[in-house]
């Protein structure tokens, strides 16, 4: 018989915040607020908790467990995933986190040519017993154009790439019904809140709009943090979240940024 030392004891009395796999890419299906649903590529780890008395987990059954609910990841199929990881490795929590890239057809300002734009997205899912907790990410480029260099400059002003990263958690109570628009509604509020949005395709008409449009929208990071926060605070199905902006100056060797949490801690 083949020994299975993973159900070996332990007696040393440490038992183990998470342990499990990482760096597996998978595909999967997403919620869409366009389409329903849309197919992709998932960066995946999943984890248990492990009790102090048990030597290993059976690394095996999370690949099980994850090609069995591929298909399909939503707010609705997430605490099925959580309680199978549970059931199968014979433990009290699992956690689940995927980082994948979410697209949407973007259509430039002017001439109204479109083209998919990617965003760096993520979902985040814990679950201790019957108490399961849900937190959805995305990694919006933007441009910013500083406000310093536009009023001392007698010559434009420098601006920049930047990145707005917003992690939120829905409000209790809201149901999956809602959940086409989280990732939608998140992406929205970050370009909403920079001097521009970025395009996947720009012809000359285009690109003289977006220039001239950031031109008049100058931003800090601080004015992009605290413009995300004041669209989000006002979502009723966000019970909280964190934003952080960050800019790769152009003009300095160092980059900068500004990050709050909301409801503030105290």
């Amino acid at each position: 018989m083949i020994p299975d030392v993973q159900s070996w004891p332990d007696d040393r009395g440490i038992g183990l915040d998470e342990v499990g796999i990482t760096g597996v890419r998978y595909p999967v299906s997403v919620f869409d607020a366009g389409h329903g649903k849309q197919d992709t590529v998932a960066g995946v780890t999943l984890s248990v908790s492990l009790p102090p008395e048990k030597k290993g987990a059976r690394l095996s059954r999370f690949v099980e467990v994850l090609d069995a609910h591929a298909g399909e990841v939503t707010p609705q199929t997430i605490p099925v995933i959580l309680t199978a990881l549970q059931d199968r490795l014979g433990s009290p929590a699992a956690r689940l986190h995927l980082r994948f890239p979410y697209f949407l057809r973007r259509s430039a300002p002017v001439s109204g040519a479109t083209a998919m734009m990617d965003y760096e997205c993520g979902i985040t899912a814990s679950a201790r017993g019957d108490d399961v907790r849900l937190a959805i990410s995305a990694r919006v480029p933007v441009t910013s154009v500083c406000p310093c260099s536009k009023a001392i400059s007698d010559y434009g002003a420098h601006n920049q790439r930047s990145h707005i990263t917003i992690e939120a958690e829905p409000a209790a109570g809201v149901g999956p019904a809602q959940a086409p628009v989280w990732l939608e509604g998140l992406i929205t509020a970050a370009e909403t809140t920079a001097s521009s949005p970025v395009f996947p395709l720009l012809k000359r008409a285009d690109e003289r709009q977006v220039i001239m449009h950031g031109y008049d929208h100058p931003v800090f990071v601080e004015d992009m943090a605290r413009g995300v926060t004041e669209r989000l605070r006002a979502d009723s199905w966000i019970a909280r979240f964190t934003v952080e902006a960050a800019s790769d100056e152009s003009i300095h060797d160092h980059s900068a940024f500004a990050r709050l949490s909301w409801p503030p801690h105290r």
